[in-house]
């Protein structure tokens, strides 16, 4: 696997649009835009607010890296497989993504869309999901029982076997304006 390490993409110039087995390693990146990502890992960057209209992200890699207003909605969806370990995804937006089978573990989500999201199946660890919008989206099998701060609409959301701790169950009633002692 190659290595590119501290890298500051705001200044220097990205040259390739195609990156396979490359590993990232604190790099910032405001542009990702066109390039396609296979089996690469980002380890320690800053890919905040990044643009990735038409990037291709298939078995990537994040890890402690810092994603925040990242709209993935807009890359490729082909062969789209991330897994995100200690990341902060705040208001990433992964609206109409098909995610089914990802990895999200020990990461911050804090106002993500997944607004009509593919998520079934999909691994979620110790995530705090604080003002994430779920709508319409499919929630199939997923395994909420590590993970908090979640407000999720079981009528318009598919939970069918989901899984989740019954003291969160609270998360799931929200919409009904109801008191839970």
């Amino acid at each position: 696997m190659e290595s590119i390490n501290n890298m500051d993409f705001t200044v220097e110039v990205l040259r390739q649009d195609n990156f396979e087995q490359f590993k990232f390693t604190n790099c910032v990146f405001p542009d990702l835009s066109g390039i396609d990502f296979i089996d690469c890992l980002f380890e320690d960057c800053n890919i905040s607010n990044a643009r990735v209209a038409n990037s291709k992200f298939s078995d990537v890699e994040f890890v402690n890296c810092k994603l925040t207003g990242v709209n993935f909605s807009e890359s490729k969806d082909f062969a789209f497989a991330a897994r995100f370990q200690n990341c902060i995804l705040d208001y990433a937006i992964f609206e109409r993504k098909k995610l089914n089978k990802s990895e999200f573990m020990n990461c911050k989500i804090h106002g993500a869309d997944f607004t009509q999201a593919d998520l079934s199946k999909s691994r979620f660890q110790n995530c705090d999901f604080w003002d994430a919008v779920f709508s319409n989206t499919n929630l199939a099998g997923v395994d909420f029982t590590t993970s908090k701060n979640f407000s999720i609409d079981p009528t318009s959301n598919n939970i069918r076997k989901a899984k989740f701790l019954s003291s969160d169950l609270a998360g799931l009633l929200t919409k009904f304006d109801i008191i839970i002692k």
